[in-house]
């Protein structure tokens, strides 16, 4: 029996913590539906962190995930920054605005947030899932202690190994397809982008530890090919970006309806970090720039100014629009729905 079995997942699908995008409904729905729901705190405070929890736990009683970033503290570079503001100065000035007269790091790593740290020991939500690397063994051994179990993302076999030395029960192998952040641990390090595939069946192979398949996953068929290659679950993110329980806007929710779904690229310039994103605006400029960004998240301080000054002129094509390569395949349904169907399809019934 798996340990997503043991936590009460009778439905093998797990919904990506997307943050900014999955919301305490999405995951409820999911969770109560049989999967297992996910929302993403990287980007709260503390106080929004804690609210969204208790908002789940008011919504369902089964087994949740919430997930936090683990990336490397941001080293400051004021002429990097300052050359990348100045890149970035036409743009604004498209939509009647100025860049920021200076960059902010806009989220504290996991790995630094000892008030975060608290408040998941506080909340002890069932399983806590890591993004971008693995924290300190005190901040896993405590979280253990609560009764957490914990997952992380891997985009490697040398990642999974050491989440697995780490001791975290289970890896979540993120194929090159699949959407939003590259889960990478050291983003200027060489990347084989390895496929959802060849990851799954490396890591299922090559470690001790239960993998969950995540990248390009969008129906049933997916489901039951991830399956098929050893994984205990499959992860999916971009199939729930048009329920009505996730918190994309208009705009994105009609890029994801157009061409640009069929074109999805990795760009770092919205975040400072490689992340997959419909085409847009942003990523057709990314292109035209050869300005490294500042180290993430310092970098997305600026995305999100400029994503603002372009919302405001009724212009939606800066957002951070993340998707994977099966974006073409989404349908718009309610989440619960969509596990129903999901799960039909994966077991030959549909």
């Amino acid at each position: 029996m798996s340990i997503l079995q043991h936590l009460g997942v009778t439905i093998p699908i797990v919904q990506a913590p997307m943050a900014g995008v999955s919301t305490p409904s999405l995951a409820a729905a999911v969770s109560q539906a049989g999967g297992l729901g996910s929302i993403g705190i990287g980007a709260s405070g503390v106080t929004d962190a804690r609210a969204m929890i208790y908002a789940v736990r008011a919504q369902t009683s089964r087994a949740f995930n919430v997930n936090v970033f683990v990336h490397a503290t941001p080293q400051s570079d004021a002429e990097r920054e300052a050359c990348w503001l100045e890149a970035l100065e036409p743009v604004f000035r498209r939509y009647d605005a100025a860049p920021p007269a200076s960059l902010r790091t806009i989220y504290t790593s996991f790995a630094d947030n000892d008030a975060l740290l608290a408040m998941l020991l506080e909340t002890a939500p069932p399983v806590v899932s890591f993004h971008f690397g693995v924290p300190s063994a005190d901040r896993i051994a405590a979280l253990k202690a609560a009764g957490c179990v914990l997952l992380a993302s891997a985009t490697s076999l040398a990642e999974a190994r050491r989440i697995e030395a780490a001791g975290i029960e289970i890896v979540v192998a993120q194929g090159w397809e699949a959407g939003g952040h590259r889960g990478v641990f050291d983003p200027d390090a060489s990347d084989d982008r390895l496929t959802m595939l060849a990851l799954t069946r490396l890591l299922v192979k090559r470690t001790g530890i239960q993998v969950i398949a995540a990248g390009g996953i969008m129906d049933g068929a997916g489901v039951r090919a991830a399956l098929s290659l050893g994984a205990v679950a499959a992860q999916l993110g971009t199939a729930f970006i048009a329920c009505p329980e996730s918190s994309a806007d208009a705009a994105y929710r009609a890029a994801l309806a157009a061409d640009g779904a069929e074109h999805t690229v990795m760009t770092s310039a919205i975040s400072g970090r490689p992340a997959r994103c419909l085409a847009n605006l942003f990523t057709a400029w990314d292109r035209s720039t050869r300005v490294r960004p500042p180290d993430y998240p310092i970098a997305y301080d600026a995305g999100k100014a400029l994503n603002a000054a372009a919302k405001a002129m009724q212009e939606g094509g800066f957002g951070a629009q993340w998707a994977g390569q099966g974006a073409p395949l989404h349908r718009v349904m309610p989440a619960a729905a969509l596990i129903a169907v999901l799960w039909r399809e994966a077991s030959h019934t549909a």
